[in-house]
């Protein structure tokens, strides 16, 4: 039977790694892994209150976030949100040769900050662990330059300028992953391309199809094995449109087949298309289209 812990402060963390000592902030915490005894017993379960940011270039423990497992023994970077779950097998390796930290910071930190508002820009944090940053060296010392700048801030007395130097440096690790995510789409432009041809293929099966209800980005998401913001991003990256933007151009596209080749109601084809409501099947074809239905149809 697998063992669940749910971390609520940043002091349950240091009990849990067995860390000397407690944190010097109570909302925040830079943990160096090689200083951590990450024994967990089989299939341990953790959540935490916290945003959690972590890198490692080796394999501790396999750690399974979502339905994937990850093994960091590329280097590899992996942020997970406030009461996401992480799997952890008991694996014991010896602590040579390793390098690792982790940034773990609360909500609260960032409650009445700018960064509060922007976190939610940072899909990366719902990212599946199989989605992972894959790092180059260089780009693993400016994020750990980063950590080093907080680890030494809070290694200060702390002043008014504390939170302010803390949270900007936390803004500016989580652009530079931004920024370097933005480079992985990049270099897996292949790969990126089969997906967007793959999810093309799904829309257009799915409409031919007697399906029911409108298709979702969480149906889309899981066909194609990725997590909804990732499929997103990567849409994104590829097409200037994310997942939603390409069900509502398919949508378009059978509806206005169906209108012009068929004598059904405006209603009958929403209904058919999956739409629940009429009226909003009307709002989007005008939105996207700048005519009703019934415009469409006369015009042509």
């Amino acid at each position: 039977m697998s063992k669940f812990i749910h971390l609520h402060t940043i002091s349950d963390l240091f009990r849990l790694l067995k860390l000397e000592g407690t944190s010097q902030h109570p909302l925040i915490a830079v943990v160096d892994f090689s200083k951590a005894d990450e024994h967990m017993e089989e299939e341990t379960k953790v959540s935490a209150d916290f945003y959690s940011i972590m890198f490692k270039n080796y394999a501790k423990n396999n750690v399974k976030y979502g339905r994937k497992l990850i093994d960091f023994q590329d280097g590899n970077l992996i942020c997970i949100a406030p009461n996401q779950v992480i799997e952890l097998d008991g694996e014991i390796e010896e602590k040579e040769n390793m390098l690792g930290w982790g940034l773990f910071f609360h909500p609260n930190l960032i409650r009445a900050t700018s960064l509060n508002d922007k976190m939610k820009d940072y899909n990366f944090f719902s990212y599946e662990v199989s989605e992972s940053l894959h790092l180059s060296e260089k780009e693993k010392q400016i994020l750990y330059d980063c950590v080093l700048k907080i680890q030494a801030e809070l290694q200060e007395n702390i002043d008014v300028h504390s939170q302010a130097i803390i949270v900007s440096n936390i803004e500016l690790l989580l652009n530079y992953c931004t920024r370097f995510y933005g480079r992985q789409f990049i270099t897996r432009k292949t790969s990126n391309n089969a997906v967007v041809a793959q999810v093309e293929k799904i829309l257009s099966e799915y409409f031919r199809n007697d399906n029911q209800g409108l298709p979702t980005v969480k149906y889309l998401a899981e066909q194609v094995r990725l997590s909804p913001s990732y499929l997103s991003d990567l849409l994104k990256k590829e097409t200037g449109k994310n997942t939603q933007d390409h069900i509502h151009i398919y949508l378009i596209e059978e509806a206005k087949s169906i209108l012009l080749s068929t004598e059904k109601s405006v209603g009958e084809v929403a209904y058919a298309l999956g739409f629940e409501y009429p009226q909003y099947f009307n709002k989007l074809f005008k939105q996207k289209t700048g005519k009703t239905p019934i415009e469409f149809r006369n015009m042509n």
